[in-house]
């Protein structure tokens, strides 16, 4: 008989692992000199999000509410979500709860040491997705750099980022963490703010199988949270299928805390 271990059991001992084994450390505020060497419309996002005048975020601890779908036109799958990263050896580590057709749902991501699992089960009983391996663990790293760019802003002076300027409106990064090289091209609005990011690197994997598709994430509703860093509250995450665009989930921000360095960090800056 196999007996399986609660996804909620395996996130917070991960989570509890990664957490007991950070070293905190705090760097200088960012300032114009530290953030010099990145293209002028990412510059400028920094600003206008206040992140200058801040150290660079060493970790984070977020929380969603989202609307999820299995396919276009599907009814909504309400759920909620908490979420840790780690910037320095970067870590992610996602947990879901949902309820599907009357059942409940969990799902568990789990992104550390460049490699990345993905599992969804049923009721605590079946295995939905089972995912796991090189094609999933460098789709994921393409998420990890979509939570330094949406929600972390200060993060982006990593050394591991590679910037390329387009234009005045956009900006392309390469991240590098291991064996995973991905990139992504970032577009700001009129404000300076993100206003989405695209990334060719994320296949769409709902099938249980990987198929190349543009991965992007429009953002709105940008408020002061962790910090008083004002990072977008609202967003959406998209394939650009053939048939059309497919929105697979509709994100609400809930809370967002940096620098977290124990499970009993109080959750501030609630956005609800």
């Amino acid at each position: 008989m196999t007996i399986r271990i609660d996804l909620r059991q395996q996130f917070d001992a991960a989570v509890a692992h990664e957490l007991d084994t950070l070293e905190p450390t705090i760097g200088p505020p960012l300032d114009e000199e530290a953030i010099a060497p990145l293209p002028d419309p990412v510059r400028r996002y920094l600003r206008e999000t206040g992140a200058l005048g801040r150290p660079a975020p060493q970790s984070m601890r977020v929380e969603f509410d989202a609307a999820m779908r299995r396919a276009p036109g599907a009814r909504p799958m309400r759920s909620t979500s908490v979420q840790y990263n780690l910037f320095d050896r970067p870590t992610r580590l996602f947990l879901m709860d949902a309820r599907m057709f009357g059942l409940p749902v969990r799902a568990l991501h789990l992104y550390r040491e460049e490699h990345a699992t993905f599992r969804v089960r049923v009721a605590s009983l079946v295995d939905m997705v089972d995912l796991s391996g090189s094609e999933i663990s460098r789709a994921e790293t393409v998420t990890v750099l979509n939570d330094m760019c949406v929600l972390a802003p200060g993060a982006l002076v990593d050394p591991r980022l590679a910037w390329d300027a387009v234009d005045d409106r956009s900006a392309r990064v390469t991240f590098t963490n291991g064996p995973h090289t991905v990139a992504a091209t970032l577009v700001f609005g009129d404000d300076g703010l993100l206003a989405d990011f695209w990334s060719d690197d994320r296949p769409d994997s709902s099938t249980g199988t990987f198929v190349p598709m543009r991965w992007r994430t429009p953002l709105a509703g940008y408020r002061p949270m962790a910090d008083g860093v004002r990072v977008a509250t609202q967003g959406s995450a998209l394939y650009e299928r053939p048939d059309g665009p497919f929105a697979y989930g509709e994100f609400t921000l809930r809370s967002l805390a940096y620098d977290v360095h124990d499970t009993r960090t109080p959750q501030v800056n609630d956005a609800r």
